[in-house]
C-alpha cells in the first residue's frame, strides 16, 4: 500500500485523467474486438440500417416524433430502405439493434428459438411500473406461472358465455343514438335521433370494451358509456400514450416527462385495490364454494382463489384489463372504418348474419363461428391492422437468426446476448412480395386484390403461408385471450349490422383516405371513426 500512496501523492490531477482516459478507450477496444470476435463466430454480419448522426441519436429521435405523430410504420418502412429480405442492423448509442419483418425470423424470434429470446430485464424495468410482473413482462418460470394461473380464465365456457356483451350492448345503441358518451345511466335518448347522423364510433367502441371488461373482470363495470369524462379511462389512456413514449425512447427515457403518468397509475391502483380488498375479504372457503354459475363470480375472485398475494392479482388484473379493453376496441374501430368505405361488403356481410341468426335473435358462440364471411372481415381487418403492430424480444444468449446475415441477408445474422430484436406484423403482413400476383376477377376466377386493399374476399379461397399472418403473435406466447377478443368482436359486429344496415364514412375529408395508423401499444385509428349509421327499416 505503501508504493500505491507515494504514487498517488506525486501524480497529477492531469496524470490521472489521462490515465483514466487511456484505460476507458483501452477498455472499450476490448469489448468491440471480443464482440467483433463472437459475431465472426457465430456467422456473417448483416447488412446495416444508416444512421446519419454519431451513435444513432437521429434514430431514437425519429422513433419518438414518429410515435408523436403516427408515423411508426412510415418509419419502419425508412429504416428497411437498402436493405434486403426485411432484416437490418443498425447501432444506437454504442448498442447493436436489429429490425426484421421477415416470417422466418419472427418464427425463430417466436417458437422455435423460443428459448433464446424473451422479453428481458430492460423491458421489464420499463414496463414493470405499469404492468408489474404480469404475463406481459416476465420470461421462464415466472411467465409459465402467469400464464398457467390464467389460462382456466380463458376456457371455452367461459368464453362461450355472451350474456357480459348483450348487457351493455343497449347502452352502446343508446349512446350511438346520443352521438356521444351519455349523461348518466337515467338519460333519456331519442333512438331515431342519431339515424344517418355522423359520429365518432371509436371512442364509444373503446368506452363499451371497457364496460365489458371491468364487468367480466370484477364483477362491477365502470359506466364508461354513461360518463364522458370517466376518471378511470381517462387515466387508463394517459398513463398507455406516456409508457409507449418510454418504450421508444429508449436509453432517453429519463427525459420523459412522467407526472400525468404516475397521476394517471394512482387512478387506475386506487379502482384495482377497491375491488381487490373486496375480493380478499373472503376466506379461501368462502371463494372455493362458489361457482362459475354464480351471478357475482368474476374473474377476479377466481384469481384470489389461487392467490393471496396483492401484487400478482393487480398485476395480472391490469395486464388483461389493458388487453380485454383495447384489442377488441381497436379491432371494432378499423372493422368499421373500412365497412364505412366498403358497402359492398356490408351488405355481404348482413345478408349473412340475417340468413344465420335474423334481425333480432342474439347469436350464440356457435352461430358465430359458423358465419364465414364474418370470420372473413374480421380476419382481413386484422390482416391490415394487427393489434400489436411492433414488438420487442431480447437476446437471452449469443444466438443467431435464420436470416439476414452476409452482403444479401440470405445467411444466418449473429446475435449476442442482449441484443433487442424489433419486429412488425404490421409490416410484414402488407409486405406485396409475400402474396399471390395482383388480378381482376373473371367468370372462372375471384381475382386477388392488392394487399393494401380491404378485401375480405380474398380469405374465400386463399390462406396466409405460416408464420405471414399473426396478428395474434405465436408459439408459446401466443395471446391468450384471443378466442375472447375474436367472440366479442363476431358478437358486437352481428348485434350492429342487425340493426344498422347501412355504414356511411366520411372519413375522406378528415384524413384524405390515409388512415392515421396510431401505434401506441396497439394499433388503432389516429384520427378516430367518423361514420354515420342507418339503422334497417322496421
Amino acid at each position: 500500500m505503501g508504493l500505491v500512496e507515494e504514487g498517488l501523492d506525486h501524480a497529477s490531477t492531469k496524470s490521472i485523467f489521462v490515465f483514466i482516459g487511456v484505460t476507458f478507450v483501452l477498455w472499450r477496444i476490448y469489448l468491440k474486438v471480443d464482440e467483433l470476435t463472437r459475431l465472426r463466430r457465430l456467422g456473417a454480419r448483416g447488412p446495416r440500417i444508416k444512421s446519419r448522426v454519431p451513435f444513432g441519436f437521429d434514430i431514437i429521435m425519429k422513433q419518438v416524433n414518429a410515435t408523436m405523430k403516427h408515423k411508426n410504420y412510415d418509419m419502419f418502412l425508412h429504416l428497411m430502405e437498402g436493405v434486403p429480405d426485411w432484416t437490418g442492423e443498425g447501432r444506437v448509442l454504442g448498442r447493436r439493434i436489429v429490425f426484421t419483418a421477415d416470417p422466418e425470423n419472427i418464427k425463430a424470434v417466436l417458437a422455435t428459438q423460443f428459448h433464446d429470446y424473451g422479453k428481458g430485464a430492460p423491458f421489464h424495468r420499463e414496463w414493470s411500473e405499469f404492468l408489474g410482473d404480469s404475463i406481459f413482462t416476465t420470461d421462464g418460470p415466472a411467465w409459465h406461472a402467469s400464464r398457467q394461473l390464467l389460462r382456466p380464465q380463458f376456457s371455452r365456457e367461459r368464453i362461450s358465455d355472451l350474456d357480459c356483451f348483450e348487457s351493455h350492448l343497449e347502452t352502446l345503441f343508446k349512446a350511438i343514438a346520443n352521438g356521444g358518451a351519455l349523461n348518466g345511466p337515467g338519460q333519456e335518448v331519442d333512438m331515431a335521433a342519431g339515424n344517418g347522423k355522423p359520429l365518432e364510433l371509436s371512442d364509444l367502441f373503446f368506452r363499451y370494451t371497457l364496460d365489458v371488461s371491468t364487468s367480466f373482470l370484477l364483477g362491477k363495470d365502470v359506466q364508461c358509456l354513461t360518463n364522458p369524462r370517466e376518471p378511470f379511462a381517462e387515466a387508463f389512456n394517459e398513463v398507455q400514450r406516456v409508457q409507449n413514449i418510454r418504450a421508444r425512447a429508449g436509453p432517453l427515457q429519463g427525459f420523459v416527462p412522467l407526472k400525468s403518468f404516475r397521476r394517471g397509475l394512482k387512478v387506475v391502483n386506487e379502482l384495482c385495490d377497491i375491488y381487490i380488498d373486496k375480493a380478499l375479504r373472503l376466506s379461501p372457503e368462502e371463494l372455493a364454494s362458489r361457482t362459475k354459475s354464480d351471478h357475482d363470480y368474476t374473474f377476479l375472485h377466481e384469481l384470489a382463489s389461487f392467490t393471496r398475494d396483492r401484487k400478482v392479482l393487480r398485476d395480472q388484473l391490469v395486464a388483461v384489463l389493458l388487453a380485454g379493453r383495447d384489442t377488441t376496441a381497436a379491432t371494432l374501430s378499423w372493422t368499421f372504418y373500412e365497412l364505412g368505405r366498403h358497402p359492398a361488403v356490408v351488405a355481404k356481410l348482413r345478408a349473412e348474419i340475417l340468413a344465420a341468426v335474423g334481425p333480432h335473435r342474439t347469436p350464440t358462440y356457435a352461430d358465430l363461428k359458423g358465419m364465414r364471411y364474418l370470420q372473413h372481415v374480421m380476419n382481413e381487418t386484422l390482416r391490415l391492422y394487427p393489434i400489436v403492430p411492433f414488438n420487442v424480444r431480447l437476446a437471452l444468449k449469443d444466438t443467431t437468426l435464420p436470416r439476414g446475415g452476409g452482403p444479401d441477408g440470405r445467411d444466418p445474422l449473429p446475435v449476442l446476448k442482449d441484443t433487442p430484436i424489433g419486429y412488425s406484423a404490421l409490416v410484414m403482413q402488407r409486405r406485396a412480395d409475400l402474396y399471390p400476383p395482383v388480378s381482376p376477377p373473371t367468370s372462372t376466377s375471384p381475382g386477388f386484390a392488392d394487399p393494401l386493399t380491404y378485401s375480405p374476399d380474398r380469405w374465400a379461397g386463399w390462406q396466409p403461408k405460416p408464420w405471414q399472418y399473426i396478428p395474434f403473435n405465436g408459439g408459446p406466447r401466443i395471446c391468450i385471450g384471443q378466442q375472447f377478443a375474436l367472440t366479442e368482436m363476431g358478437y358486437v359486429l352481428t348485434r350492429m349490422l342487425q340493426r344498422f344496415d347501412r355504414v356511411e364514412s366520411f372519413m375522406h375529408e378528415v384524413d384524405g383516405g390515409n388512415p392515421t395508423l396510431k401505434a401506441e401499444i396497439v394499433i388503432q385509428p389516429g384520427d378516430g371513426v367518423r361514420v354515420a349509421l342507418w339503422e334497417a327499416e322496421k
